[in-house]
């Protein structure tokens, strides 16, 4: 049976290990830590079913414990949080989900984090000649309630090619596409909170599929789909 629930338990846990992040700490209470693993893996499949309910969904992904400290000024070797990412199946179906459980940083987050040169050169080719619907959509009333702003990495100016003039430029200057909604450890705890995960996830589909749109097509509208 699947968890529905993340408990006190694993707030706990990470806090504990956040204040002693080190391998001999770990080591010793390494079958601490795989019963809060496993509890929060549980929760990501219970809300994995829940995403496949309304979403086609290809993987559910549940990242590691052990930090990459190769290229890291913070040599901590784990991170004080559990967290997974679910993709969507197709090639049609564009965009990602991301979950993160950690105590006074649990979000949630969907978009496009870092997409590919020539998706990224189609998407700013999209907003110079329009970003109507796109605006439509991020400023939904029940939309933004759940999202807020769209948020990513940018430019200081105008990509190669576009104009730093454009109208359009706030979107076109962008390099990820991104939403957040932020949790408190209150509201993680509540029962209900896998719905509201899922709600969440379910109230970006519109700009999932306008975005799909244009990562499928040409500026004409000709299909890139074999």
């Amino acid at each position: 049976m699947l968890e529905t629930n993340i408990t006190k338990g694993t707030f706990q846990f990470l806090n504990t290990l956040k204040k002693n992040n080190n391998r001999e700490w770990f080591t010793e209470h390494k079958s601490a830590f795989k019963v809060e693993e496993t509890k929060v893996k549980s929760f990501f499949s219970h809300v994995h079913d829940l995403l496949k309910t309304h979403d086609e969904i290809e993987k559910m992904k549940v990242f590691r414990i052990y930090r990459d400290v190769r290229f890291s000024k913070n040599k901590t070797p784990y991170k004080s949080n559990f967290s997974a990412s679910f993709s969507r199946a197709g090639k049609h179906r564009r965009g990602g989900y991301y979950l993160q459980i950690e105590s006074g940083n649990s979000f949630v987050a969907a978009g496009f984090w870092n997409p590919e040169k020539d998706d990224l050169l189609r998407i700013r080719k999209e907003w110079q000649v329009d970003t109507t619907e796109l605006v439509e959509i991020i400023n939904d009333t029940k939309f933004k309630k759940v999202w807020g702003q769209i948020v990513g990495d940018e430019l200081k100016t105008a990509p190669k090619g576009f104009d730093k003039e454009d109208p359009n430029i706030e979107f076109i200057r962008m390099k990820q596409f991104i939403f957040v909604k932020k949790f408190t450890d209150d509201e993680v705890l509540s029962n209900n909170f896998a719905n509201e995960v899922n709600d969440s996830f379910q109230t970006i589909r519109p700009y999932f599929d306008l975005m799909s749109s244009i990562l499928t097509t040409t500026m004409n509208g000709e299909s890139l789909l074999d």
